[in-house]
């Protein structure tokens, strides 16, 4: 382990000063959403499970978010011809940092933890709602609008270098805050250095906490647009040439459904929707789960939040140690092809153990595998499929793939997991080995074609998504 960090920092420290410099930059914005974002999603279903009503409410929630999300992706499609990459991911981080402290005011004054449950179709009942989307919306007009701006950046060889350790870095800052979260909770709970806060008190507290880390990172990224020089902003030479050539034209603009009729045309935007699609379905279908054994060894809203944080801290541990010490190196052995399949297998795996245990858990264990190799390893190696492509497929189909493309898998896994609930016995074993095996295999064979397509159009410096006379102007 000493090994691959002295290594890992090695590596850092031959980058060129600028470089490094920018990459610093990025990693510390990183680090500032993830921490935000792992103190609110964790929050998310217990805060709305006792607003809003039980935990069958989860799976309306999410089938609801399939279409509750257009409305903002176009808004979000006309921001992007509108407003430059870096003002774009500040104008949402201040939108959501605000947003966020609205909520823990209304939470503070609503309360949480009542004997006596809240009345359907009341204001503050129709507030737990809001307070769903807001989260759920977090993840495609935050985290994704990060990557999109750090794809747009970026090179293939950079992203091989910089991404692991990018990853690493926004581990860190999830461990910090479910850690924090953590300790509150379990503190909180047991009254132990005479801290006795209420479930109302100490939630708004943690969600303050998120909305002032999210408040940091207009600011970094404002800094590094100051001390770093426009032309390590480029990115992908070919399609920066490109972009240029359409600005001249006047053929910059594509209008507000140019990210979905983009998805629709091309194979490969579809192909990174499938794959992102595929993890979420049965990301989706194991959270329920978790959700079912939370419920079970916890008692109250504390106790069951307390319970998340603790998972979800040991998920970033993990996810921080294969980022550190792994993702770089098999990023640099394997190349983009191979490295896209190592998810699906590594999900086969995973599965198998969680079918022949059947226990509590190994279902805790699998998921936080699941969600530590994802985030640290896959995601990076996903993000990395969209350096190739023009900004249109960088930002707005991607922001229709992370919200409809997320939400619909969810949407689905919801479905699945209603349907399941109907089975008792040894049938449940089977229909769920049948569905996830299916999944695996799909998934697989839309990795192989996705990394074909990458590594032609690396090695041609060709980009995805032009127009072919389009792409010759810029390549000359």
């Amino acid at each position: 382990m000493r090994i691959g960090i002295v290594q890992t920092f090695k590596t850092l420290w031959e980058v060129e000063r600028t470089e490094r410099l920018k990459m610093l930059f990025l990693s510390a914005a990183f680090f500032a959403i993830i921490s935000s974002y792992t103190i609110i999603k964790e929050l998310k279903d217990s805060v709305f499970i006792n607003i809003v009503g039980s935990l069958r409410h989860v799976a309306y929630a999410k089938l609801f978010m399939i279409v509750g999300l257009v409305p903002l992706v176009l808004l979000y499609g006309k921001l992007v011809d509108t407003v430059r990459r870096y003002q774009l991911l500040a104008y949402f981080a201040w939108t959501y940092a605000f947003l966020g402290i609205f909520c823990s005011i209304t939470v503070w004054i609503g309360g949480l933890g009542g004997d006596t449950p809240v009345a359907p179709y009341s204001l503050y009942w129709f507030f737990g709602w809001f307070y769903y989307i807001y989260i759920e919306s977090f993840s495609p007009f935050v985290v994704s609008v990060f990557w999109a701006f750090l794809n747009s950046v970026s090179t293939p060889e950079s992203a091989k270098q910089n991404y692991g350790l990018i990853i690493s870095v926004s581990k860190l800052g999830g461990m910090m805050s479910a850690g924090l979260a953590w300790f509150l909770l379990a503190q909180n709970d047991h009254g132990v250095y005479g801290l006795r806060w209420s479930d109302t008190n100490i939630h708004a507290l943690l969600m303050v906490i998120s909305s002032c880390l999210l408040l940091l990172v207009p600011f970094i990224i404002n800094l590094m647009m100051k001390k770093v020089p426009g032309k390590y902003l480029h990115g992908y030479e070919a399609a920066y040439q490109f972009e240029k050539q359409q600005s001249k034209s006047g053929k910059e603009e594509s209008g507000i459904l140019g990210g979905l009729l983009m998805l629709l045309k091309f194979p490969y935007a579809f192909g990174i929707f499938c794959s992102i699609f595929f993890y979420e379905i049965l990301s989706a279908v194991l959270s329920y789960m978790r959700l079912g054994v939370a419920q079970d060894a916890s008692c109250g809203i504390s106790g069951v939040s307390c319970f998340l944080f603790k998972i979800v801290f040991y998920t970033h541990l993990i996810g921080f140690l294969i980022s550190l010490l792994g993702t770089r190196l098999i990023m640099s052995y394997l190349g983009e092809r191979l490295s896209l399949l190592v998810m699906p297998l590594a999900m086969g795996v995973l599965l198998l153990y969680l079918m022949l245990s059947s226990s509590p858990n190994a279902l805790i264990a699998a998921f936080v595998a699941l969600r530590s190799i994802y985030y640290a390893f896959n995601q990076p190696v996903t993000e990395a499929l969209y350096i190739p492509t023009v900004k249109d497929m960088k930002f707005k189909s991607k922001s229709w793939i992370d919200t409809f493309g997320k939400k619909l898998a969810r949407g689905a896994g919801s479905s699945f997991n209603i349907i399941v609930s109907s089975v008792t016995g040894s049938v449940t074993t089977g229909v769920h080995g049948i569905f996830f095996g299916c999944i695996v295999v799909l998934w697989s064979a839309v990795s192989i074609m996705l990394g074909k397509r990458y590594h032609r159009a690396v090695t041609r410096g060709e980009v995805i998504g032009a127009e072919s006379d389009d792409a010759e102007i810029a390549k000359n």
